[in-house]
């Protein structure tokens, strides 16, 4: 009786996780290239009263053994590198990728994080950083007084200064992908960080080795999709709510089996 309570109890704790991992999945549903995850599980280990196949004392073989499940775990949050929709702001400094590539950021540690955020601003020097003020690798400067800044579906950025006919180029932005993005870490502020599952980052220009292309004045929707989540939801209380019903039975068993000595 005592069992059934506790496998019960493992359920109730996996669809609260489920529906932490949706929860998190809606509150972002605005954040710009935000990922959605997805939650996995497996079953627990089995206790075995009867092996299958075994011979009774006829000597004829059972067909099927005696198994009983303990539960469920967690196997994993999987996040989900669907492409978002690309929202048009016609603010020349928000850039967008179309494809799988990601953009590489400095921290203030040195180290390098990626992220699919467009929504670049300029710093005090006039370089492009993040709206936490990370440093876009390579880094890209913005001369003082020039008028146009042009970023092509290349990732090649140019500017146009005063009195000039021709643009000037001042640099070109590189794009990362990973065999297993999943691996990735999330950092928070819309950053990853790679991991041993992830892979290593592979450095390509936009255009190029299936990286995706530049959109300039777009940034990225994040891909959750409402209706999904919240069916998901739906799912999520009505197993926990059949889950506590079966720690509700077991309780109402144990009191039976307790009143039969009166």
């Amino acid at each position: 009786m005592m069992r059934s309570m506790k496998t019960a109890a493992t359920g109730m704790e996996a669809q609260q996780l489920y529906m932490d991992t949706i929860s998190n999945n809606l509150s972002n549903v605005n954040t710009t290239g935000f990922k959605r995850s997805k939650v996995e599980f497996q079953d627990l280990m089995y206790q075995t009263m009867r092996e299958p196949g075994v011979r009774n004392f006829e000597g004829a073989m059972a067909p099927s053994g005696i198994e009983v499940g303990l539960g469920v775990k967690p196997a994993g949050t999987q996040r989900i590198f669907e492409q978002g929709s690309l929202n048009r702001t016609e603010n020349p400094l928000d850039i967008a990728v179309k494809g799988e590539g990601m953009f590489q950021i400095m921290l203030p540690d040195g180290s390098t994080a990626y992220t699919r955020d467009g929504s670049f601003k300029l710093s005090s020097d006039g370089t492009l950083v993040t709206s936490s003020g990370f440093m876009l690798q390579p880094q890209i400067a913005i001369p003082e007084g020039s008028q146009e800044l042009t970023v092509a579906a290349d990732g090649r950025v140019t500017v146009m200064m005063p009195g000039d006919e021709t643009s000037i180029d001042i640099g070109q932005i590189e794009l990362v992908r990973f065999v297993n993005p999943s691996g990735l870490k999330s950092l928070g502020g819309n950053l990853y960080s790679m991991t041993d599952a992830s892979g290593l980052p592979m450095v390509s220009y936009p255009g190029e080795e299936g990286a995706g292309v530049i959109e300039q004045g777009y940034t990225e929707a994040s891909n959750v999709q409402i209706v999904e989540e919240m069916v998901g939801m739906i799912t999520a209380q009505r197993a926990f709510e059949i889950v506590s019903k079966s720690i509700q039975t077991a309780e109402e068993m144990l009191q039976i089996a307790n009143n039969l000595k009166r």
